[in-house]
């Protein structure tokens, strides 16, 4: 059955999450080894990822999660997975590589100089785009839109998401060393990833859009450009992915933006408020973003200024991502509470900040404690629900 991100608080608040969860060991260490272009075993891993999606289903289901999904178990991360599904891909002589920029490292530098900091481990591949981008394994879609398919079959969730990698952040963590333009490599990624956009929805799941790029991107690729023109550079990756989201649904889906899964200073991130005319734009109809970390958790304010078009619903992050302590229910609680006052108990769903294992090996929260969070969120969710329909 097509579930719609879209369907409104009717009795309770929804709760979600935004999709990595810990990844088993062994999955980790076969994704590692992948990545080092070592020889593995692929029907092995795949007969890992059969069984532990159920598994990672009946534990977010265990903490009260009403739409639940694999974890992203089976990827390397939110958006080096494509460098296996597309081509145009390859390594970079890393001279060439472009500066890696960022507005705060100057400031920081001891932060910054750690291993692994705001970078992810080295659970990715640097690559960038050398050749025309097209869809080159359909198989590797397929086979994880059927293992969840029939994990959530028998779990029986209130609903499933799948997510997927937006243009934007295809081309954040993969430079561009073939298309005339950074416009020209982005509406080449949409189009490609359109197949799998539709092939998500078609199965019935939320599609969740990954879209740090609209935030992140800031002090990263585009840390040298001022806010207007960071600005517009958003808007032409919404205009990219609405396209490529031409045949599916907006109620169907939903966007995640963020300003970097990783604990820092975050001192020079972009206000939520200058990007929102861009974001606002999306087709997407379930708008996910940071809410709980202290960087931006003061942000709810902003939708008081900012009307939320009639179509569209929010989906704050009520716990953060990125620490080991458990939020008390009654902050998750008060936190929702400021958003249901504001656009309406129906249209706010409570989420996470970010992924909590956006790399695989990389989780900063002890696997037991990220189901401890996600128990509190819905324990929150339950007292926010008495509150704003019992009382």
């Amino acid at each position: 059955m097509a579930q719609a991100a879209t369907q409104r608080n009717t009795d309770h608040i929804q709760t979600t999450h935004t999709g990595s969860l810990p990844r088993p060991a062994d999955i980790v260490d076969f994704l590692r080894r992948q990545i080092r272009g070592e020889a593995a075993d692929q029907a092995a891993f795949e007969r890992l990822v059969e069984i532990a999606v159920p598994q990672i289903i009946a534990r977010q289901m265990e903490a009260g999660i009403d739409v639940v999904n694999d974890g992203e178990v089976g990827k390397a991360s939110y958006a080096t997975y494509i460098q296996e599904r597309l081509s145009g891909f390859g390594p970079v002589e890393r001279e060439k590589w472009p500066q890696d920029l960022n507005r705060e490292r100057g400031e920081f530098p001891e932060f910054y100089g750690r291993s692994g900091v705001a970078n992810g481990p080295a659970s990715r591949r640097l690559l960038g785009c050398v050749g025309p981008v097209a869809v080159r394994d359909r198989k590797t879609l397929a086979r994880e839109i059927e293992t969840l398919k029939a994990a959530a079959a028998k779990a029986k969730p209130g609903a499933t998401f799948m997510s997927a990698a937006s243009p934007g952040v295809v081309s954040r963590f993969h430079p561009n060393f073939y298309y005339p333009s950074t416009k020209e490599f982005r509406e080449a990624v949409g189009a490609a990833m359109r197949e799998e956009y539709e092939a998500i929805v078609d199965a019935g799941f939320i599609l969740q859009l990954d879209c740090p790029d609209l935030a992140s991107g800031w002090n990263s690729v585009f840390a040298e450009a001022g806010p207007s023109e960071f600005v517009a550079e958003c808007e032409t990756s919404i205009g990219i992915l609405n396209d490529a989201l031409r045949n599916v649904p907006g109620d169907r889906v939903r966007l995640h933006l963020c300003w970097g899964n990783y604990e820092g200073p975050h001192i020079h991130d972009i206000p939520i408020e200058t990007i929102l005319p861009a974001v606002l734009k999306t087709k997407a109809q379930v708008i996910s973003f940071e809410g709980a970390n202290p960087r931006h958790a003061h942000e709810w304010e902003v939708w008081r200024r900012v009307k939320l078009p009639d179509d569209k619903m929010l989906m704050p992050g009520v716990i953060d991502s990125t620490t080991n302590f458990v939020e008390h229910p009654e902050l998750v609680a008060q936190r929702i509470g400021l958003y249901a006052d504001i656009v309406g108990r129906e249209r706010v769903i409570a989420g996470v900040d970010c992924g909590f294992e956006t790399f695989a090996g990389g989780a900063r929260v002890d696997a037991r404690i990220v189901y401890a969070k996600l128990a509190a969120l819905a324990e929150g969710a339950r007292i926010a629900t008495d509150r704003l329909w019992r009382h």
